[in-house]
């Protein structure tokens, strides 16, 4: 008999798999912004999410890309261009974002938000 490779589980289950795809502070906005401009380069994100390090920005991209959420493509010219893209699965994702956003503007307080995304 063949016998199958025992995996340890990555989530608890499929609400927690969509959370951890989400989660990371800046995760949610990098979608948002890559739905609105089908293809961004890193400077222009950096650019809509200002509070965003360089560090943190590579290493939500890399998540998101390894998610399968996005895609990367390296135009391999002289001067580096790279851009990013939602993938099927990513856009999947944004009728849920805007789902939960227009929850939060409807059930929470907007003097108790930073910045509100669903309006932008």
């Amino acid at each position: 008999m063949d016998k199958q490779p025992l995996i340890a589980p990555r989530f608890l289950n499929e609400f927690d798999a969509t959370m951890q795809l989400i989660q990371g502070k800046w995760k949610i906005m990098i979608l948002y912004e890559l739905d609105e401009d089908d293809h961004c380069r890193f400077a222009d994100l950096q650019h809509h999410i200002q509070a965003v390090s360089h560090k943190t920005l590579t290493s939500q991209l890399r998540e998101l890309q390894a998610d399968g959420l996005i895609t990367r493509h390296d135009f391999h010219t002289a001067q580096p261009h790279v851009e990013y893209a939602l993938t099927p699965m990513g856009q999947s994702l944004i009728p849920i974002l805007d789902a939960i956003c227009t929850w939060g503007t409807t059930h929470i307080d907007p003097a108790l938000m930073a910045r509100i995304l669903c309006d932008e």
